[in-house]
């Protein structure tokens, strides 16, 4: 990659990063829903003038309810879903646990899309569940005999959110592949940010907080919706057009080095020797299950 690109893909991991520490400001007063709303509806009218730009406007009307769907999956549902989890657990275990969309993606495709992996492929997911299995358990406080701590459960539960928010990002990525392909990549980041916004609109006023929110609050919200979600977007789409799906999708890797670094700085948050090397064993597993890493003798093997 040109450097230009490199510099490109090193903003996106920073901003995809931070996403998780301005969730957390937001939630911490918004609650989970309103923050997923609030950031799916400003992402969407940051992100309207690109209808502007020719072709796009014509490719969503053509393919406005699959579009429309697809941002529930990508978008609406697992940012509620994330704003929960940060809500009690660190936004560094959260970004970890986000690195595993890859190996849901590679695991729906297989069982919808019947897109069976190679040897090595499948070696790969189930090194990648194993290190999701390991840093589950040693962070929910379950041991053998049961939960340990009071907030165990609550802990297990927000992990158990992270990992669904990955399945809703698995799915939607089969989705996409079946029904959205050669759709404009502006039309389908726009329309899918529109689409979660209308889907979250009842919940995020039923659930909207009795207390005015303070300014820091809305400030969060803001820059996850400008910053994280629009600008991440178009940098993502570029990538993807110059590098390719394959280079694009490695940004994962390194979202979580930002997510970390950003909670240790402004939220004093701990990081563990457990959570590191779970997260390692987590990259490895996908990094082989995209294809992005091969054991050749595997496959020469079966």
């Amino acid at each position: 990659m040109s450097p230009s690109l490199i510099a490109e893909f090193i903003l996106l991991a920073a901003l995809w990063g931070s996403s998780f520490l301005f969730m957390r400001l937001g939630a911490a007063e918004f609650g989970a829903v309103p923050t997923a709303g609030l950031r799916v509806a400003m992402a969407a009218l940051f992100l309207l003038p690109v209808f502007l730009v020719k072709g796009v406007w014509a490719d969503f009307r053509q393919r406005a309810r699959p579009i429309l769907l697809a941002g529930l999956l990508n978008s609406g549902i697992p940012f509620a879903l994330f704003a929960f989890a940060v809500m009690h657990i660190s936004t560094g275990l959260t970004s970890i646990l986000n690195a595993t969309v890859p190996l849901s993606g590679a695991l729906v495709a297989w069982l919808w899309l019947k897109d069976r992996p190679g040897a090595s492929r499948m070696l790969g997911l189930l090194i990648g569940f194993a290190g999701v299995s390991l840093l589950v358990a040693g962070k929910s406080g379950f041991s053998g005999v049961g939960f340990t701590g009071a907030g165990s459960a609550t802990n297990l539960l927000a992990m158990g959110a992270c990992l669904l928010a990955t399945l809703c990002y698995g799915l939607a990525a089969s989705f996409t592949k079946r029904y959205l392909t050669g759709a404009h990549p502006l039309a389908t980041a726009t329309g899918s940010q529109i689409g979660a916004a209308l889907g979250l609109a009842l919940p995020t006023f039923w659930l909207w907080p009795a207390q005015p929110a303070s300014f820091t609050a809305w400030g969060a919200l803001a820059a996850v919706a400008l910053f994280c979600t629009s600008l991440a977007y178009i940098l993502f789409f570029r990538i993807i057009e110059q590098a390719g799906p394959s280079r694009a999708l490695t940004v994962t890797f390194l979202v979580p080095v930002f997510a970390l670094a950003y909670g240790a700085v402004f939220l004093n948050e701990q990081i563990t020797a457990w959570m590191v090397g779970c997260g390692l064993v987590i990259v490895c597993g996908t990094a082989l299950s995209t294809g992005l890493l091969r054991l050749r003798w595997l496959e020469r093997v079966h």
